[in-house]
């Protein structure tokens, strides 16, 4: 499992066992805060009381350790991994909550003979669990658990999930009896009794709306200047991702005024003029110090590298490839770790589906069975209308994001159109989907597009290449301040995030804001087009993927979906 998760963690590699417990910890060590040998991992306390394997950082570490250091604990390093242990052996499972930062660890108490494994409270670092015949086996990345032949066995229905949502939705795997655990939560593992409970550590606080735009505003300025400070610490060096929108121009402007001649940005353009954004970087790249690296990528690039691409993905996605390139050019202009702008489009409504969520309010005040005639339209776009005869949370998300409607799906996978219905529809009623208005928008985009696909993809693709990425819109702090701003002030209905621009007027140029949202796209429209393997409807099982193919070549098909058939394909 170490060997298979090497690419994450280059810099070192342990492995502990306690054959009384039945327990073996290993570790890739990605090396960014403390870098000499006392950062080894796994790491026990200095009374070895306690024991640990950890993913992430915790941003707040210092000041974790100063109350800590007053309640008598001793430390030996300066990682901020100790002071997870010495923070659990001090208040318990509370210490779980104290934690700001992105996290994933397994943490092994001897003298109670229990394990817990914690994952941060946005799911930014990915935490995969296996239950069988009384043992429990986890890892970062569902690659792991195949290779050391814990999960081998396939998930029947990942395919259909894959085809609805273009990505495999948590807490499900490819594998079977493999599952995600969920963000903000732990499993505790009895090793007495080899059975677990999983609990949320999330704390509810009840605070005090905010409802005035100027309080907001300053409040917003105030809380994401800290988040960027304090998602900043590292030994190792450091940098921002900038694509010229407006979420990664802030991070940057932001960063600079700090990091300064410290901080190196990495930029991807391209030789197709719609996509390149070198203008929107370079009024970004005038404003700051340090050293800027900017890098073309092609469709020879893309050729060469698709077959590592999917590789690397651990499990399948129609997402990722420009998260792959530009951690791949990170890595090689010698990053570590570097800032993200994710997050902000969910926070402050910057998705066309903010609006379109009052469209679906009235759409379903239409029987449900009237949109059954939907699946036979030729019209891809109108085709998927056929969501709304379900009538359920799930189907509704689909509609906004998802990519094959049931029929499809069983006429690609040759199968049962009601066994399709029944892997995607047969879960429980999404909880706070009731109103459809911006908060129900911010809900999906939260917890089934940004989770299940942006997180990690981005992870997975940036730690393909030793690289951590940080996401200071996700930090606790501010996003807990966020959602704690009035619908009516978070949200704009005319102008999208206009709350987050609006409290960064003085130094976000309004060229940036000020133009339709194009995100962190490549031209995959074309280069899939052209490419000889992905474009050949004769390499695809069935009349129905041949046809799509065939759609695809006549550019009437989103890349996004030919690019899911391509890799149903590769793993058949």
């Amino acid at each position: 499992m170490c060997l298979t998760l090497q690419h994450g963690g280059p810099d070192d590699e342990g492995i502990f066992s306690d054959d009384r417990a039945g327990l073996v910890f290993g570790h890739r060590r990605l090396a960014i805060i403390d870098l000499s040998a006392k950062g080894h991992q796994p790491m026990a306390d200095v009374n070895q009381k306690a024991w640990i394997t950890f993913n992430g950082e915790i941003y707040n570490y210092a000041e974790l350790k100063q109350q800590l250091l007053l309640l008598g604990a001793k430390f030996y390093s300066d990682t901020d991994t100790e002071v997870i242990i010495q923070a659990y052996l001090h208040w318990g499972m509370a210490s779980f909550s104290k934690f700001r930062g992105i996290f994933a660890f397994a943490l092994y108490d001897i003298e109670k003979a229990l394990t817990y494994l914690v994952r941060d409270s946005s799911g930014v670092k990915p935490l995969y669990y296996h239950i069988d015949d009384g043992q429990l086996s986890f890892a970062s990345e569902v690659k792991a658990l195949k290779s050391a032949g814990i999960a081998v066995e396939p998930d029947s229905n990942w395919r259909v999930r894959f085809l609805a949502y273009g990505h495999i939705p948590e807490p499900y795997t490819t594998q079977k009896n493999v599952f995600s655990l969920p963000k903000g939560e732990f499993l505790c593992w009895n090793h007495k009794k080899q059975n677990c409970e999983i609990h949320s550590y999330h704390v509810i606080t009840r605070e005090k709306k905010i409802t005035d735009t100027a309080e907001a505003r300053e409040a917003v300025r105030s809380a994401l200047t800290c988040a960027v400070k304090r998602q900043l610490i590292a030994d190792a060096p450091i940098g921002v991702f900038l694509s010229g929108g407006i979420d990664s121009s802030l991070i940057t402007l932001l960063a600079n005024q700090h990091k300064r001649a410290q901080l190196k940005t990495i930029s991807i353009f391209f030789n197709e003029k719609a996509y390149d954004e070198r203008a929107f970087q370079n009024m970004i790249l005038k404003e700051i110090e340090g050293e800027k690296y900017a890098h073309l990528v092609r469709q020879d690039d893309f050729n060469e590298f698709l077959p590592q691409i999917i590789t690397d993905m651990d499990m399948p996605t129609t997402d990722g490839i420009n998260t792959w390139f530009i951690s791949k050019y990170a890595h090689e202009d010698g990053l570590k770790a570097v800032l993200s702008g994710i997050g902000a489009d969910e926070l402050f409504g910057g998705y066309p589906s903010f609006r379109r969520m009052k469209m679906l309010k009235k759409m379903h005040k239409i029987r449900p069975i009237t949109f059954r005639i939907a699946k036979y339209f030729a019209s891809d776009r109108f085709k998927k209308i056929s969501f709304l005869a379900y009538n359920h949370p799930t189907a509704d998300y689909l509609l906004l994001r998802g990519h094959y409607t049931p029929a499809d799906i069983a006429g690609i996978l040759d199968t049962d159109l009601r066994n399709v219905e029944n892997i995607l529809f047969n879960n429980k009623q999404l909880p706070y989907i009731s109103n459809y208005d911006e908060a129900d928008a911010a809900w999906f985009e939260t917890n089934m597009y940004m989770q299940n696909q942006l997180l990690r993809d981005t992870d997975v693709m940036g730690m393909s290449h030793a690289l951590e990425v940080r996401v200071p819109f996700l930090d606790e702090d501010f996003k807990r301040l966020a959602e704690n701003i009035a619908l009516e002030v978070r949200f704009n209905a005319h102008q999208p995030k206009k709350l987050l621009i609006d409290s960064f007027a003085d130094i976000l140029p309004r060229a940036i804001w000020d133009r339709s949202k194009m995100g962190f796209t490549f031209p995959l429209q074309q280069w899939m087009r052209e490419h000889p393997d992905i474009n050949n409807e004769t390499l695809y099982k069935g009349k129905r993927a041949q046809s799509i193919v065939k759609d695809f070549k006549q550019n009437t098909m989103h890349w996004s979906k030919i690019f899911a058939l391509y890799q149903i394909r590769m793993h058949e």
